[in-house]
């Protein structure tokens, strides 16, 4: 067992966590994670409707008792506004939520007056101490590893997660590029208090994912994503196919074509490409840790192996390395 301030603060068994995912973080995957021992985290942003996130948060609590949260993307373009989101959120009674995105402040009010942890996403140590400020119970520090949204900075988690650990007093989660026992035994080493993992959670039996992508996920190495939109100031780590290659040439053309590149790198092409199980026709959200996955468990399994991976490394390597 391993007990650190995230275990005791959401009240689960080990300190790992799924984070949130358009169009993967669904309920059937939320609960594996959870009923594993992580903690699972619906998406907000993956839903049409605030009804249908409402429904879908109470099929979660139908197929576990274990605690779970809701990742809440802060973003003015989105179909479903925040605000009506946070508003399930509180209705709904959900333990706990992962912030993420824009400025977080009236929502982490709004839940810590509800009794809602909160956990808030971001890519810097600033980003960090405003959180802290604001109220926010943990981060998860998003290094430049990380699948989506790394942010500009390209600070990777061997700096940044000691970086942000020095100067906050609340837990720090480690994110981007963890995908084994290994990684969460480093994350610790490091000073953080569990690890995010989207890339690896998205490749279990219980994502839904299409099986075509899923298989192409298999087949790539840790060379075989990129950035996308760094020129447009939003860079966003993908996996490369010929479409992502197709992107990063309009880039290069400049900003005369910024707006078909954005319409290109848009969330809804790649979830609508996945929905069809097309691997080659969008954009598709691959961390680096991505060479480090070479199979598709279920998540019970997934979660069982890296915990006995991590014993494996502190007992039989740490600590003969230490002479203990």
């Amino acid at each position: 067992m391993f007990k650190t301030r995230i275990t005791e603060l959401f009240g689960i068994q080990y300190p790992l966590i799924q984070g949130g995912m358009r169009h993967v973080s669904r309920a059937e995957l939320v609960a594996a994670v959870s009923d594993a021992g992580g903690l699972g985290f619906l998406s907000a942003h993956s839903f049409a409707s605030p009804a249908a996130l409402r429904a879908e948060i109470e099929k979660v609590r139908a197929l576990t008792d274990k605690p779970f949260g809701v990742n809440l993307t802060i973003l003015p373009k989105l179909s479903v506004k925040p605000e009506d989101s946070a508003r399930v959120i509180l209705d709904a009674g959900v333990s706990c939520v992962e912030t993420a995105g824009g400025n977080p402040a009236t929502f982490i009010a709004a839940f810590k007056d509800a009794g809602i942890k909160v956990l808030h996403k971001c890519t810097s140590v600033r980003f960090a101490l405003k959180a802290e400020q604001l109220g926010a119970d943990a981060v998860s520090l998003t290094g430049f590893e990380a699948a989506g949204h790394p942010g500009e900075d390209q600070v990777p988690n061997m700096v940044l997660i000691p970086a942000a650990v020095e100067r906050l007093k609340i837990p720090v989660v480690a994110n981007g590029g963890f995908a084994d026992g290994r990684g969460l035994v480093a994350a610790l080493a490091l000073g953080a208090e569990g690890i995010s993992m989207g890339t690896r959670f998205l490749m279990v039996k219980e994502s839904p994912m299409a099986e075509a992508v899923k298989r192409r996920y298999l087949e790539a190495s840790e060379r075989d994503t990129t950035l996308i939109c760094r020129s447009l100031g939003d860079s966003t780590r993908v996996l490369k196919n010929a479409f992502t290659d197709h992107i990063l040439e309009l880039e290069r053309l400049g900003p005369a074509f910024h707006d078909e590149v954005l319409s290109m790198a848009s969330s809804q092409r790649w979830v609508n490409a996945a929905e069809r199980g097309d691997p080659d026709d969008g954009a598709y959200a691959a961390g680096v840790g991505i060479g480090l996955i070479h199979d598709v468990p279920d998540c019970r399994d997934l979660v069982q192996t890296i915990m006995s991976d991590a014993h494996a490394v502190i007992e039989q390597r740490l600590r003969a390395i230490a002479g203990c």
